[in-house]
């Protein structure tokens, strides 16, 4: 989840820092562009088309951006909603990405057929949980929300980046 993380910490910096580019990331045109990647994503990923892990990562950057750009313009210029959301998002891939993805060769077979089963048994798609990730950029007056889809589609990438190493 390197894309996601880099654009987390650039956006912590540059709220915290009051830079002037987020003025430039307020353009409506972010919204629309990064909303058009994030359905590209999605379309990818029902009709598995490349590697899901790249388009994972994509997706939750475009899904980033589209909602600082959205939802910038609800809350006062200082909230702190916009620096805490994304350094979590940056503690939370990263805690995923050294401790379930990096562990891969630490699990046993039996342990591994388990996961192989319950990832088969899944009814919950990738492409399901983005699809509620992006549903949750319109309930703005479930601020939450986002986090927690967005948590649920980070563990998903960390079941879907497990399983794919063996």
């Amino acid at each position: 989840m390197f894309i996601f993380i880099s654009l987390s910490l650039a956006l912590c910096f540059l709220v915290q820092t009051g830079s002037p580019l987020l003025k430039l990331l307020d353009a409506p045109v972010f919204i629309y562009a990064a909303l058009a990647i994030a359905v590209a994503c999605i379309v990818r990923m029902i009709f598995k088309k490349g590697a899901a892990k790249i388009w994972l990562d994509v997706f939750a950057g475009s899904v980033l951006i589209a909602w600082f750009a959205y939802w910038r313009s609800l809350f006062n210029e200082d909230s702190p909603i916009f620096f805490f959301f994304p350094l979590y998002f940056v503690f939370m891939a990263a805690f995923i990405e050294l401790f379930f993805a990096g562990q891969q060769h630490k699990m046993d077979a039996a342990t591994l057929r388990q996961m192989q089963m319950l990832a088969k048994r899944n009814v919950v798609q990738p492409w399901m949980i983005m699809l509620g990730v992006l549903a949750s950029l319109a309930l703005q007056q479930h601020y939450l929300l986002y986090p927690v889809t967005m948590t649920l589609l980070l563990i998903r990438f960390a079941l879907f980046s497990y399983l794919e190493h063996k």
